[in-house]
């Protein structure tokens, strides 16, 4: 018995291991007590374990019932609550950019609308009438709900006539029945709102923002802020395209011209300082969505929408004169001092029927005219003569003509900053091929080219543009509608010398006391102008005539270029844009006395 007893004890013994007996003294100087290194670990105690289970138990109990009270026996309640709170993102508008004229004028700013947009089950109101009726953008929604929204900016425009086709105008974000907006930015459409968008829009942001049932908001958290648009300085001065608008308007309206278009220039930097078409149209009540007015304004006979100065083409008559005089003086085919005489007409010989000789008239008898008198009197005769050649005298050619009036910037866009600018065109054999297959280009297409007409079309904004260049010594610049732009051009490469005889001759155009000159009704007292008229007839049997003048000023050192058009009169008005324009220099005199030298 004492022999099973000592064996059962020694097998309750735990072997112990070497390494928890055997301790070498030797290292334990060494060992690191931080690592726990020398020390034999002890087991946790039952408390311990017994004290930690008690606690979890305790949390367990805790929980739960929290989870019963609010899943079992108030569950129904916060369903409903989670269900009716709305976590959604809601779009800050960015404030686009101010636009001013030169001066720091206002052209067009942002004005406040209401903070919240309200939608019911079939229609959502904004202030600004933004309502996207498509069957895409129909919704139901609770009736009397508040849909909240940070709302937009309205843009707002000047009172000042004359500025629409300028500023033009936008389209503002829009929002489904639901108040979720499926554009959210303003849409620039028209001219510097469209062709300056990137400058103006800016960049939306965004927040979180969590409403309760009623619409109520809960809590709003911005995450990211929105980066407003940059403000726009236009080269334009406002008081003085308003005014050129109203003058020229006024005048057409007086003598039946049905519409028109006028442009001012910085001959030295291509800085436009008026640019206006009429009759114009209403860009505030496009903006708004005004759908009567946009329907009366869109159909209209009168094509308000049509920014004339950009996109309207004329045949530009004698305006294209001394572009041609320069060229001939450049080829060396003409001296400026040698007479041509005008007699009423030039008839060419008729190879096939000698009875019928081709005749080519003059406007009036101009009897004998040197370069400067034939730009100032307009004389048809000296012109068909130089372009196609007369009588001994050497002429251009349809070739030169083509690339002289290339070389001045017509047939092709000027650059300016603006949309649905028209490139024109330049009659030449080829184009006469394309549009009357078959019919060979005759002497007398060459005639009718040097005078600007036959197929001849140009844009207001080519015809300042090549004056500027005669005004400022053969320097083409690009039109800018930003102040304090770069110069951009380039050099026509024709001698300031021969230039200066055409100024010249546009110069004697006003001042001289001949019966025929063609500008004297811009001899005013105060500002020395320098000007060419065109007049170009129009309609299946020329019942219409297109009105223009061109020039600058001061005429002995130019500094500003303009060109105006009045479009579509009965044939012999009288009236035309010379006489338009001398009510406007008069008032530019008095009130802007700044702009004469």
């Amino acid at each position: 018995m004492r022999l099973f007893g000592r064996r059962r004890k020694l097998q309750q013994i735990h072997e112990i291991a070497p390494d928890e007996v055997f301790l070498d003294s030797s290292n334990l100087p060494g060992l690191n007590a931080t690592q726990f290194e020398g020390r034999v670990e002890r087991p946790l105690s039952s408390r311990s374990i017994a004290m930690v289970g008690i606690v979890f138990i305790i949390l367990s109990a805790v929980f739960g019932g929290r989870a019963y009270f609010l899943q079992v026996t108030h569950g129904a309640r916060y369903a409903e609550i989670s269900k009716n709170n709305t976590l959604r993102r809601s779009v800050i508008f960015a404030t686009r950019g101010v636009i001013y004229d030169r001066t720091g004028f206002e052209l067009a700013w942002n004005t406040p609308q209401e903070s919240e947009i309200h939608s019911t089950p079939s229609t959502l109101s904004t202030s600004s009438g933004q309502v996207d009726s498509s069957p895409e953008g129909r919704g139901s929604s609770r009736a009397g709900q508040a849909a909240t929204s940070s709302p937009y900016a309205l843009r707002a425009y000047t009172s000042l006539p004359g500025l629409s086709h300028l500023i033009g105008y936008v389209k503002y974000p829009k929002a489904d029945a639901k108040g979720n907006w499926w554009q959210e930015e303003y849409i620039g459409v028209s001219g510097t709102e469209f062709v300056f968008d990137s400058i103006l829009a800016g960049e939306n942001g965004s927040s979180q923002v969590e409403t309760d049932a009623h619409g109520r908001v809960e809590r709003k958290n911005i995450v990211t802020p929105p980066r407003d648009g940059d403000e726009l300085r236009l080269s334009i001065n406002a008081d003085i395209q308003s005014k050129l608008y109203t003058t020229l308007w006024a005048h057409a309206q007086k003598h039946n011209f049905q519409g028109g278009a006028a442009v001012i220039m910085d001959v030295h930097t291509g800085e436009v300082i008026a640019l206006t078409s009429f009759p114009e149209y209403d860009h505030t009540a496009f903006t708004n969505g005004d759908r009567s007015i946009i329907q009366k304004q869109s159909t209209s006979v009168s094509k308000p929408l049509l920014n004339r100065a950009v996109s309207g083409l004329y045949a530009p008559g004698s305006i294209i004169k001394p572009i041609f005089a320069a060229a001939a003086l450049n080829e060396k085919i003409i001296s400026p001092d040698k007479q041509i005489n005008s007699v009423g007409k030039i008839t060419i010989p008729n190879p096939y029927d000698p009875d019928k000789p081709s005749i080519y008239r003059d406007w009036t008898v101009h009897g004998w005219v040197d370069m400067r008198t034939a730009i100032a009197v307009s004389s048809d005769e000296y012109f068909y003569t130089i372009g196609g050649g007369y009588g001994g005298q050497q002429g251009l050619g349809i070739a030169r003509l083509d690339s002289y009036a290339k070389l001045f910037g017509l047939g092709s866009t000027t650059g300016i900053a603006l949309n649905g600018e028209q490139d024109g065109i330049i009659p030449t054999p080829e184009w006469k091929e394309q549009v009357f297959p078959g019919d060979p280009w005759r002497l007398g297409n060459t005639y009718h080219t040097a005078i600007g007409q036959y197929g001849f079309q140009v844009t207001p904004i080519q015809a300042v543009r090549f004056t500027a260049a005669i005004g400022n010594g053969g320097k083409l610049l690009t039109p800018h509608l930003i102040a304090s732009s770069t110069p951009e051009y380039t050099d026509i490469g024709i001698p300031d010398e021969y230039l200066q005889i055409v100024r010249e001759g546009m110069r004697l155009a006003v001042t001289s006391d001949r019966h025929d000159a063609t500008a004297k009704s811009l001899y005013i007292g105060g500002i020395k102008i320098a000007g060419k008229t065109g007049t170009a007839q129009v309609g299946a049997r020329n019942e219409w005539m297109n009105s223009w003048s061109v020039g600058f000023w001061p005429a002995d050192h130019p500094r500003y270029a303009y060109a105006v058009v009045l479009e579509r009169a009965p044939a012999g008005t009288a009236a035309g844009a010379s006489p338009a324009l001398q009510p406007f220099f008069y008032w530019l005199i008095a009130n802007h006395p700044e702009y004469l030298e």
